[in-house]
């Protein structure tokens, strides 16, 4: 028998390795502009080409290779970070496994020029597909200068299932922000063909926070810090009035390097109870110092779940650092004295005593003597004693097809309908009562319209007195460029002012109220989410978005007339079950139930 066990080519197990590091270009972002950190660079710049599925290049200025050093970086596990097992345990760099040039080599061409600090010559180093193509001399600044072209050229099905440019440039944003609010010292720019989409100076923290995420979020920042012995903990946490359902900005750092923490994010949102609607999320930067020898960084192919050792302390240390920052900075309605009907405070006068109150109470009574008889617990097994007892079952909603939608249903209804806590329509039909959710119902109404009348072009722009303005971060400006052929058709009119901000001048006729900066921010933060799909699926999210602000919201007192209409026009909708997101709009309590509840 032969032997089926063998080795793989060093190309293969290259190519397995840039599976479990390099996703997608914001994965060759993220690897290359770390490792320009280490070098201790002072300027970055990023220069991508169809978000980084032509080019990706990154340039810096910092310590640059040697020619030796230059060729051996591609090697696997080549690191200049560690030189035995217990330097693990004492990291400080961002990188240090020696996998991540290898691994973008393994999938891409990648051309490196560089020049170590005090040579006077550089070199060029030219590599495809884990394949050397040779090095020779260059002349060229000092510090590194990648530039990777091609990415999964040799891996046709990784590249296939790449999303769309939108979704790659921002998920490239996304990476290079969370480098760029952990090393404010360092200047980065960010271009993307050939359109600046970040310039971000060397500041401080708060303003580095700013310059990434728009001057808007600064009246919203409380700093946040404690020090002790087991960790430092600093940053920024939001006013409890900055709340929003989705979209917030939640960062969490340790020692440089961004993390995911649910444990931490709870610990935060443990702070803000009682002070936020529930459901609603503040921002937060907020950044820990912590020995190397406390958390484990290397769990994670992408290093950004981290373990901690001390991490209940660390919970409590932190959450009552937020609460002190909420209580310390934020607005409380102080008392006023200098009122009319100020209390009369007497002065203190030494000279008079006061006598300690007593409480008339008698020592021997007791509340379990007496001559009232005692109710008798309930004998076990009670349940056996009434086998024909049994609890009336939740009414389930109740799913109609096509065919019943055409008005039978509802032929009979009652001509008054009831409306139940501001929440739920109440109307009896031949089966039964309907109860019937009033913002779903009228969610779907809104939702089937809208789509009719962008499919038939039917839209009419409402001009606004004054446009109004919104400030954008970088990757949500990039996702909203994207939306804004859709959004004219839908009878917007949003003018790209560059830098992030944005002039709302029309919004749709039957959006009058609604705010045109919240339905954008609600416009990309549900593109955001979910970015998959073409225009159709676009228009949809879009639909969707305007029918679930402008429905009858939760406390809404209704007349008969208006629950009437609900009612009629949920009945000629394609789907009166559910709502487009997939939620329940109504259910019927049947006749024999409620006689089964009431025998």
């Amino acid at each position: 028998m032969s032997d089926i066990i063998q080795l793989l080519p060093d190309s293969v197990a290259n190519q397995i390795a840039a599976g479990e590091v390099i996703q997608r270009p914001a994965s060759v972002v993220k690897e290359l502009v770390e490792n320009a950190v280490d070098a201790g660079a002072r300027h970055i710049s990023v220069v991508v080409v169809d978000a980084g599925r032509t080019s990706i290049q990154v340039i810096d200025d910092g310590e640059g290779m040697t020619d030796t050093d230059a060729r051996l970086a591609f090697e696997r596990h080549a690191t200049s970070k560690i030189r035995k097992a217990d330097d693990l345990f004492t990291l400080t760099t961002m990188g240090f496994r020696g996998e991540a040039l290898p691994s973008i080599a393994a999938v891409a061409q990648v051309t490196l020029r560089t020049r170590h600090k005090g040579d006077d010559i550089g070199t060029l180093v030219s590599i495809s597909g884990s394949k050397f193509r040779g090095q020779e001399p260059v002349a060229c600044p000092e510090g590194a200068n990648f530039l990777v072209e091609n990415l999964f050229f040799n891996v046709p099905a990784r590249r296939k299932f790449l999303k769309s440019n939108t979704t790659e440039l921002n998920n490239i944003l996304i990476a290079f922000e969370r480098i760029a609010l952990v090393n404010p010292d360092i200047a980065f720019k960010l271009h993307s063909n050939g359109a600046e989409l970040l310039n971000l100076p060397r500041a401080g923290l708060r303003q580095r926070i700013i310059d990434v995420f728009g001057k808007r979020l600064n009246q919203d920042l409380l700093p946040v810090g404690v020090e002790t012995s087991m960790c430092h903990i600093y940053g920024f946490t939001g006013k409890p009035e900055a709340s929003r359902k989705k979209g917030a900005q939640q960062y969490f750092f340790v020692n440089g390097r961004f993390m995911r923490h649910p444990y931490f994010h709870r610990a935060v949102q443990n702070a803000y109870e009682r002070v936020v609607p529930q459901g609603e999320q503040v921002p937060y930067f907020i950044y820990f110092d912590v020995t190397p020898g406390d958390i484990d960084v290397n769990i994670h192919p992408t290093k950004t779940e981290i373990k901690f050792e001390n991490e209940q302390a660390i919970w409590q240390i932190l959450t009552a650092a937020v609460k002190d920052a909420i209580g310390r900075f934020h607005d409380v309605p102080s008392i006023d004295f200098d009122t009319v009907g100020k209390p009369d405070i007497p002065v203190f006068d030494p000279s008079t005593t006061a006598t300690v109150p007593k409480v008339q109470y008698n020592p021997q009574y007791n509340p379990f003597e007496g001559d009232k008889p005692r109710r008798k617990a309930a004998p076990e097994q009670w349940e056996t004693l009434f086998p024909d007892m049994t609890k009336p079952e939740q009414p389930e909603p109740t799913l109609f097809t096509p065919e019943e939608t055409d008005g039978s249903i509802i032929d009979e209804k009652a001509p008054v309908h009831y409306q139940y806590k501001g929440q739920y329509i109440m109307t009896a039909v031949k089966s039964g009562l309907m109860i019937i959710d009033q913002h779903r119902a009228h969610m779907r109404i809104l939702y089937e319209e809208y789509l009719s009348k962008t499919d038939a072009h039917a839209w009419a722009a409402q001009r606004l007195l004054f446009p109004e303005m919104v400030t954008l971060g970088a990757s949500e400006a990039v996702v909203l460029r994207a939306l804004l052929p859709t959004l004219e058709t839908m009878g917007f009119d949003v003018a790209d002012l560059g830098g992030g901000s944005f002039a709302v001048n029309a919004i749709p006729s039957e959006m009058d109220g609604v705010g045109g900066e919240h339905l954008l921010r609600e416009f990309v933060q549900h593109a955001v989410d979910e970015t998959e799909g073409g225009a159709a699926a676009q228009r949809e999210r879009l639909a969707l978005t305007m029918a679930r602000t402008a429905a009858i919201p939760y406390g809404q007192v209704l007349t008969n007339e208006e629950m009437d209409m609900v009612v009629n026009r949920l009945f000629t909708c394609r789907d009166v079950n559910h709502t487009p997101d997939g939620k329940a709009i109504q259910c019927i309590l049947k006749q024999q139930e409620i006689e089964q509840m009431l025998a």
